[in-house]
């Protein structure tokens, strides 16, 4: 239609961070199509155990004594060890050791990974957790069997001790290990910047690193800031899965959690929450106000802002129509100190950003407040 405005990318003016190392950068792109700027600052660094001495002494002796039963519990730990059996030369063999075995998969994930290898799983874990592993197992009878495990980064998740208490013979399969983030003080900083109100969403895709994520949060004195800033809807806190979601569950903090655990889920799951209307809102005589790190939509039109005029932006909207003093949005401004001169300059720019001045009220003596509808 002549005149119309085209309608903004969904994820237009939001700033995500993604506390993930493994596939991040398919994951930044997806939210990148939809206008977000995205910060990565992976939590932990997946280490490959390809050349582990242990891990190929430990497939040896399957190729000798064949398990019973196969536990896979990550699709990428499974494919790594086919791929350390490959790189030693005992594919085939382990292969053929394998053949007889009953596969069970913790998840959609690591089942994926078993039909890739060429095997069949006998039995998928809706829940995507050990514990119902266990309970499968437990049920079936495991004792007098050889078990293998292949565990992921973390290490042990509970299975063995339980299998063995069942009279099960373990073998433990470690592909991959976490290692330190490669760069703390990025981590750290996007734990401040989401805290500080400059980041819209965080994006987790491993419980591992999702727990050190909030671990550099509490050190750097962010957590409490994150929390508000959660439970008041301003910060997406997103987990991959339920087992990703652990670490957030354990500290109380809100958050979501995408449908099908898997990478496009979540993608979807962020578009969804800032594409359709689930964001905080506030509506003023000039129509729809959502307010974003990096600006705002007001009535379904994109307008960009600085930092400083999405904090002030922002602090009006949360009052909802109550007037707010030049002291008290002096707080928001860079510093938390602003004079008054400097909240007015601050205003009128913000006010000219929005091209009206409608929404913004002055109120004489007072301050200012946002005209809500």
């Amino acid at each position: 239609m002549s005149g119309s405005v085209p309608l903004p990318p969904a994820l237009a003016g939001c700033t995500l961070i993604v506390a993930a190392d493994r596939r991040s950068t398919e994951l930044a792109a997806a939210l990148e199509r939809r206008g977000a700027i995205v910060h990565r600052a992976p939590a932990l660094t997946i280490v490959p155990n390809a050349d582990d001495a242990e891990l190929r002494r430990r497939t040896e002796a399957l190729l000798v004594a064949p398990p019973d039963i196969v536990v896979a519990t990550t699709g990428v730990g499974f494919r790594g060890w086919m791929d350390a059996a490959q790189e030693h030369g005992l594919d085939s063999r382990l292969d053929e050791a394998l053949s007889d075995a009953q596969f069970v998969a913790r998840g959609p994930k690591a089942h994926g990974a078993i039909q890739q290898a060429g095997f069949i799983a006998d039995w998928v874990a809706e829940s995507e957790t050990a514990a119902e592993v266990a309970e499968y197992l437990l049920a079936s009878g495991v004792a007098g069997k050889r078990v293998v495990v292949q565990h992921h980064g973390a290490g042990a998740d509970g299975l063995d001790e339980v299998l063995s208490e069942a009279g099960a013979e373990v073998i433990s399969i470690t592909v991959y290990r976490w290692g330190p983030p490669p760069d703390p003080d990025a981590v750290r900083r996007s734990a401040v910047h989401a805290g500080a109100g400059e980041a819209d969403a965080v994006l987790f895709t491993s419980a591992p690193g999702a727990s050190s994520w909030l671990a550099f949060a509490d050190e750097a004195g962010a957590l409490d800031d994150i929390r508000r800033r959660a439970e008041s809807g301003r910060l997406l806190l997103a987990a991959v899965g339920p087992i990703t979601a652990a670490p957030l569950v354990e500290r109380r903090l809100v958050h979501t959690v995408a449908e099908r655990g898997r990478l496009g889920s979540l993608a979807r799951t962020v578009v969804a929450h800032f594409g359709g209307g689930r964001a905080p809102s506030t509506q003023t005589i000039v129509g729809r106000l959502e307010v974003r790190s990096g600006g705002a939509l007001l009535d379904g039109r994109f307008v960009p802002l600085s930092r400083t005029g999405s904090a002030l932006l922002e602090a009006l909207a949360d009052a909802e129509g109550r007037v707010l003093s030049r002291a008290e949005l002096g707080t928001r401004l860079p510093g938390g100190e602003g004079n008054p001169h400097a909240v007015e300059v601050a205003i009128a720019r913000l006010r000219e950003a929005l091209g009206t001045a409608e929404p913004i009220q002055t109120i004489v003596k007072r301050g200012y407040r946002l005209a809500v509808d």
